[in-house]
């Protein structure tokens, strides 16, 4: 064999593992490519605060706290829920199956340690207090263990309206988990149900309403924020407190007498059940003369309905057909 058959050997051996290689990164760089090219991602979203760049959807999500669960479950997102924590009532039946799945971590929040056993790699709060720094579950501290996060809106938006903070909230969910169409199609068809509910009550002259939350000397109620209010009004009421700039605060007994509401409504959650707040108000000679007492008008509505979540549109709706029960007819 001549010199330059055998150098002519020598490169192409050498030059073939190159040529290989070089069509591993090639398909490499394709699939990097195909990966940033999901649609939807990469999603950078500001959420109270808290600024993330997603280039995937979560896989192990943890949702803490009865909203937060449903919204997931009503994106059809249950297999990509790793456990869930802390329920306000009974999870709704159209989500039963999917629910019955999940491992629950705690009845009500995980210490650190159990969060982090759960190996989640999103945890989604639904009040604030479910990223107590206290606890060890800040946002903070989360990240650094390599998990991101989410807390409802409604804990972090000042002016905005309590229903368009739902639509932001489902709408921002859905794009985290890559499944932003089944948001906006949700979003869609609760306008759809917040705006039927309108028209019947076209023309119809709003009641005077109190929330009744809880409380024995001081009454907690709903100040004129926050999605107890908007729900009041949205159903075709009026809150005697709405000239309180809060969304939850106590109310004196005297001012119950003095705003004269038509209705109150109770708010069914925890240990007391609503006939004992009804006892509770019924049996206090000094509210007798209130035309809610007086008339004994109860609306009841638990606390699961009244949260930036996807309860929210039918029950403004259930609200509507207690505080004007002509609409039944």
């Amino acid at each position: 064999m001549s010199r330059r058959a055998r150098t002519a050997l020598v490169v192409s051996a050498v030059l073939l593992p190159l040529t290989a290689c070089g069509g591993i990164d090639a398909k490499q760089d394709d699939t990097k490519a195909a990966a940033k090219a999901a649609p939807g991602f990469p999603y950078t979203v500001d959420n109270c605060g808290v600024k993330t760049t997603f280039t995937k959807a979560p896989e192990r999500a943890l949702p803490m706290n009865q909203h937060a669960t449903e919204v997931l479950l009503e994106l059809g997102l249950a297999k990509s829920v790793t456990g869930s924590a802390y329920l306000d009532d009974k999870i709704l039946p159209k989500y039963a199956a999917d629910y019955a799945k999940i491992p629950v971590v705690a009845k009500e929040y995980p210490s650190k340690e159990k969060l982090l056993a759960a190996n989640p790699d999103f945890v989604y709060g639904g009040y604030a207090s479910a990223f107590d720094a206290k606890q060890g579950r800040s946002r903070e501290v989360l990240k650094k263990s390599g998990i991101e996060s989410r807390l409802n809106i409604e804990y972090c938006t000042e002016g905005s309206s309590a229903i368009d903070d739902i639509y932001r909230e489902v709408a921002e969910t859905g794009r985290t988990f890559g499944v932003g169409a089944r948001a906006d199609k949700w979003v869609a068809d609760a306008k759809k149900t917040i705006d039927g509910t309108a028209a019947r009550l076209k023309g119809i002259k709003p009641v005077s309403v109190f929330a009744y939350d809880s409380g024995d000397k001081t009454a907690q109620t709903a100040g004129g924020k926050g999605m107890a209010n908007e729900m009041i009004t949205r159903a075709g009421g009026k809150n005697v407190m709405a000239d309180t700039p809060k969304s939850f605060m106590d109310a004196s007994w005297e001012q119950l007498v003095t705003r004269r509401p038509d209705v109150v409504m109770i708010i069914d959650y925890g240990s007391t059940t609503v006939e004992q707040k009804k006892k509770r108000l019924l049996e206090d000679p000094a509210l007798k003369d209130v035309p809610a007492i007086r008339n004994k008008r109860f609306a009841v509505m638990p606390l699961s309905e009244i949260l930036v979540g996807v309860r929210a549109p039918a029950a403004i709706e259930r609200l509507a057909l207690q505080l004007h029960p002509e609409l039944k007819k």
